[in-house]
C-alpha cells in the first residue's frame, strides 16, 4: 500500500509540475510583451474608459496579430493594434504614442465617444481620433485645448430633430412647406445650417449657433400654429 501511495504522490507532483510549466509557458509571451504582469501596463480611467494598455516606452519582441501598418504624413511607419501603437526599434518594437495627423481605417476595439463643442471625438489610450469623411478614415488629432476641456462630455448634444404637432388642421403638404420655410429662415437668422457639415460654422461656434437655430425655428413654427417638442 505504501508503494501505491508513493506512486500516487509522485503522479500528483508530476501533474502539478506540468500544470505550472504550462502556465509559465502561456504567461511568458505576455511578459515579453509588457515586461511583467500589470507592471508594464497602465489603467486608463479617463472618461470612464476603464481599460488597460501597455505602457509607452516598453520594448516588445514582436507585435500582436490582427493589427495594421500605417504611414505618417511626416514619414515613419507604425503598427497599430488594439489601441496600442508600435515603432520598430532594433531587434523588436517600442510602444509609442501615435503621431498627430496619421490615419487609421478602424477605431480601437474599445473606445469612448466624447463630445467637444458638439463634435464627436473617439478616445482610447490617451489618444483622440476624429472621423474624416473625405479620407474615409479616422485621424489622430491633438487633445482638446484647455478651453474645450471644461465642455468635454460623454453625453451627446441635443438633436436638431423637432417634433411638431399641427394645431390648426394643417395638411401634411402644408406641414412640409412650413418646416422647410422655417428652416431656411432660422438658418439665415442664426447663421447655422444643420444640413451642412458642422452647420457651416467653425467648431468652437457649433454649440452656440445650434442653440440659436433651435430657438429661431421653434419660434417660427409656433408662430404658424404648431406645438413644438
Amino acid at each position: 500500500m505504501n508503494r501505491n501511495i508513493t506512486a500516487a504522490a509522485r503522479a500528483g507532483i508530476g501533474l502539478l509540475v506540468l500544470t505550472l510549466a504550462s502556465a509559465l509557458a502561456q504567461a511568458q509571451p505576455y511578459r515579453d510583451r509588457v515586461g511583467s504582469p500589470r507592471g508594464g501596463e497602465h489603467y486608463d480611467a479617463r472618461f470612464s474608459h476603464n481599460h488597460y494598455y501597455a505602457d509607452r516606452g516598453g520594448f516588445v519582441r514582436s507585435v500582436p496579430g490582427g493589427g495594421a501598418w500605417v504611414t505618417a504624413r511626416a514619414g515613419g511607419r507604425f503598427y497599430y493594434s488594439g489601441g496600442v501603437w508600435y515603432a520598430a526599434r532594433g531587434p523588436g518594437f517600442v510602444v509609442v504614442g501615435p503621431p498627430i495627423g496619421v490615419f487609421v481605417p478602424v477605431l480601437p476595439p474599445f473606445y469612448t465617444t466624447v463630445w467637444v463643442g458638439g463634435l464627436p471625438y473617439y478616445y482610447a489610450n490617451d489618444t483622440y481620433y476624429v472621423w474624416r469623411g473625405d479620407s474615409t478614415g479616422y485621424e489622430v488629432v491633438d487633445p482638446p485645448g484647455a478651453s474645450d476641456q471644461a465642455a468635454t462630455t460623454t453625453q451627446p448634444p441635443p438633436s436638431d430633430d423637432l417634433y411638431i404637432y399641427p394645431q390648426s388642421g394643417q395638411t401634411e403638404e402644408q406641414q412640409s412647406n412650413d418646416k422647410y420655410e422655417c428652416h431656411k429662415w432660422a438658418a439665415s437668422q442664426a447663421g447655422f445650417d444643420p444640413t451642412q457639415s458642422l452647420g457651416g460654422v467653425s467648431p468652437d461656434q457649433v454649440a452656440a449657433k445650434r442653440a440659436d437655430y433651435q430657438r429661431a425655428i421653434r419660434a417660427c413654427l409656433e408662430g404658424r400654429g404648431y406645438s413644438v417638442r
